[in-house]
């Protein structure tokens, strides 16, 4: 039977488009649900601010009336600014294991992205960086975290035969937490506090965080546009807002570290306990009991699992990511955790991957950005 490719235009598709991933990895151990409340809101142009400025195309494709697959094709003006580019995005590509679906979608986005004066298309990605990115191609035995993509095997070639080269490959690595701290960790940290230059905050409750919210995410914004980190385009104080609402409920303030100079953020690190588990039992479903899977899976998991981090530039190589490390480690030790998962490393950041490999950490999951000029 044909298949026919549409834009979503009703509540009734939009929660086709939502729903459909759990319909297609229903028995696929490892992949995590979303949480549905944040799916409506960052699929709802209303609630989005990313939709505000960015071209965006949701798309269904359906074989006799029966959604089968879908994928959003993004255009991020501030980033392609920023860059001098012409590139579009495609993200959240769901399809069964038929390259007919993955052909159709994926061609229908890349006429949309030529339509629109674009000359490159890369994905999976999202609006912004802070999105899922990548297509897993090694892990595939380890569980998903909340901030990734999980995939079947197959889909990575099916995009490869679609005329889609790899772009770039992140690295994650799994870090056992030491019983005992690293001397070399010791001794920078010693040095680093006599000069007493730098101050570590930390922090208790959401209440005592709540007020440095905004700084950590403009140092974030301030310092990855400045490094020209893959993928990142400047947010606006209102998307800082939307994220800090995305992931407060799921925060624990015991895991995010801050450095003060002067009473001014220079430099910070998050991390949140793995509740993949807990979000798996409640199928994304927050209520009636869905978060109370989820707050027990975060309060007897083995994993921490960092999210972000940055450094302002002037002060980097003075020890301050030692100083965050060495406190996030004894919150680590004190909470019970054995490892710790390190989120996306860029595969040319060869310096943060050799000190990931000197404090023992091993690669267990890889995830490629494909692209394809149009």
């Amino acid at each position: 039977m044909s298949i026919t490719v549409r834009e979503i235009a009703t509540r009734k598709d939009l929660r086709a488009f939502i729903c459909l991933p759990e319909r297609l990895h229903q028995g696929h151990a490892n992949w995590v649900h979303p949480i549905y409340m944040d799916e409506w809101k960052y699929f709802d142009p209303g609630k989005n601010d990313s939709f505000s400025y960015c071209d965006t195309a949701r798309l269904l494709a359906e074989r006799d009336g029966r959604a089968i697959g879908r994928v959003m094709g993004i255009i991020n003006p501030r980033y392609n600014e920023h860059r001098n580019e012409r590139t579009a995005r495609f993200g959240c590509l769901e399809t069964p294991e038929d390259q007919a679906v993955v052909h159709a979608l994926l061609g229908r986005v890349e006429d949309w992205a030529r339509g629109k004066g674009m000359t490159r298309i890369v994905g999976p990605y999202g609006f912004s960086d802070q999105d899922p990115e990548g297509f897993m191609i090694q892990g595939f035995e380890n569980r998903a975290t909340i901030a990734t993509y999980f995939n079947f095997e197959w889909m990575p070639g099916m995009v490869g035969r679609e005329g889609y080269v790899k772009d770039i490959d992140y690295y994650v690595y799994k870090l056992d937490v030491p019983k005992v701290m690293p001397e070399f960790y010791v001794k920078i940290f010693e040095r680093a506090q006599r000069k007493g230059q730098f101050k570590v905050l930390e922090f208790q409750t959401k209440k005592e965080l709540r007020p440095w919210v905004r700084p950590i995410l403009r140092l974030m914004n301030e310092v990855y546009e400045a490094g020209n980190i893959y993928g990142y385009a400047p947010l606006s104080e209102k998307e800082m807002d939307e994220l800090a609402k995305r992931y407060m409920p799921v925060v624990n303030p015991r895991f995010i570290k801050v450095i003060l100079k002067d009473g001014e953020i220079v430099a910070f690190v998050i991390g949140i306990p793995d509740m993949s588990k807990g979000i798996q039992a409640a199928r994304g479903r927050l209520f009636p009991i869905g978060f109370l899977k989820i707050l027990r899976a975060a309060k007897t998991t083995k994993q921490l699992d960092l999210l972000l981090g940055a450094i302002r530039d002037k002060y980097r190589g003075l020890g301050l990511d030692v100083m965050m490390g060495v406190k996030m480690i004894q919150s680590a030790q004190e909470a019970g955790f054995e490892f710790m998962d390190t989120h996306h490393e860029m595969e040319s950041n060869v310096k943060v991957r050799a000190e990931m490999e000197k404090m023992g950490g091993q690669i267990y999951k890889k995830y490629r950005v494909f692209q394809k000029a149009l």
